[in-house]
């Protein structure tokens, strides 16, 4: 092996250190006009799947706007064509299964109805680390407009960015204060203090905000148990940082809504030591950062796993129903006597919902005045900064 040659990581840890030096890194993307996300996470087209970890880090910091990223048989398979002298970009992930003939007692390949044998996925005693070659969607001849698979994927969502955003909080049940200037987590009380939402920008502001927050709350030893004993100014206090941006980077993409890197600026230089000293880092932070970020999407998914479950036992939008929720009223039409209707809000947009749909339950409770869930939140004036918390 060349002495020159560097592995992904170290290769990934000196592209995001230039990329932070330059002001150019994922973390110090522009928002949108509309207060959306400036940073996609990439996904494969083919699959739906988005990627995950330090390949998805890694994949966003190559110079393509399309976040979509497939290898070239993915693209042969689609009736596409990579385009001529295009370069892939290398990315690796863990392999923890595998699949195996399935075998009878005898040691025979068991055979399908088509006389093919049938396989089964085997854990594997050591995981894997497997390598890829993918090319950008960019680099791809035939395929669609970007734009289009990004707006179908958004549009499978029945809950708008900040209504998604406000279920996540308030199925966390965490405990939360406003109040003052400033945002944090302080790990002793297990508590996280915001500002009020009116003294941010906007709504997704807020929301990312309060979400980085709820990153470094997920670390707390009943849940997914990091150590945030670390001091302010320390290389463990800025690890935690890093983990805790990389997935707002991650959520707030998913959401839509953006991060807010302004009060996180300050960690830039510390970020960029810790890679120096370990590009090794960079891949255990991701991975944390990863863990991070299933943590909290999991209270989106059981919220819908909930309106799933009730929803033999709850009644049922009608036509005719004028139901006012947030300051909008809404219309509800056709098809309401099934699992499906329609509602029509104030501007007149139609949207078509169904009854797992998060705002067809809010509908229904607004209609039938049913309280919804409320987060802890205890208002003060001015807290007291008693200790710094990770902010």
């Amino acid at each position: 092996m060349s002495k020159n040659f560097k592995t992904l990581q170290e290769q990934v840890a000196e592209k995001l250190i230039t990329a932070l030096q330059d002001g150019t890194s994922p973390f110090q993307k522009p928002w949108t006009d509309d207060n959306s996300s400036g940073y996609q996470t990439p996904f494969n087209p083919t699959t739906g799947a988005k990627y995950r970890g330090m390949n998805a880090l890694w994949l966003a910091m190559q110079a393509h706007q399309d976040p979509r990223w497939l290898t070239f048989k993915q693209a042969a398979a689609n009736k596409w064509s990579v385009a001529k002298g295009s370069r892939a970009t290398l990315i690796t992930y863990v392999k923890k299964y595998d699949l195996r003939p399935l075998l009878d007692e005898k040691g025979k390949p068991v055979l399908d109805a088509d006389g093919k044998p049938r396989k089964v996925q085997v854990k594997l005693d050591k995981p894997m680390f497997i390598n890829a070659l993918v090319f950008n969607g960019e680099q791809i001849n035939g395929i669609l407009p970007w734009q289009q698979d990004l707006n179908e994927e958004k549009a499978g969502h029945a809950w708008p960015a900040i209504e998604r955003a406000e279920h996540i909080v308030r199925a966390s049940a965490a405990t939360i204060r406003h109040g003052g200037n400033e945002a944090y987590y302080a790990p002793s009380a297990d508590r996280i203090q915001m500002p009020k939402q009116h003294q941010f920008d906007s709504a997704a502001k807020y929301y990312a905000t309060l979400l980085h927050e709820l990153g470094h709350w997920s670390g707390h030893e009943t849940r997914l148990n990091r150590d945030l004993t670390n001091r302010y100014g320390t290389p463990g206090y800025a690890r935690e940082e890093l983990r805790a941006e990389i997935a707002s980077l991650m959520i707030g993409s998913e959401l839509n809504i953006g991060h807010n890197f302004g009060q996180h600026a300050a960690y830039v230089a510390s970020w960029i030591k810790i890679l120096k000293d370990d590009p090794g880092e960079l891949f255990k932070a991701s991975a944390d950062a990863q863990r991070i970020t299933d943590f909290i999407m999991e209270f989106e998914r059981k919220q819908e796993l909930s309106v799933e479950a009730s929803k033999t036992t709850v009644g049922r939008l009608v036509d005719g129903d004028s139901i006012t929720y947030k300051d909008t009223t809404y219309l509800v039409s056709g098809g309401a006597a099934k699992n499906t209707c329609y509602v029509q809000d104030s501007s007149g947009a139609k949207t078509k919902l169904n009854v797992r749909d998060g705002l067809y339950q809010s509908l229904l409770n607004a209609r039938d005045n049913v309280p919804e869930q409320e987060t802890q939140i205890e208002v003060v004036a001015d807290p007291q900064f008693e200790a710094r918390g990770y902010e």
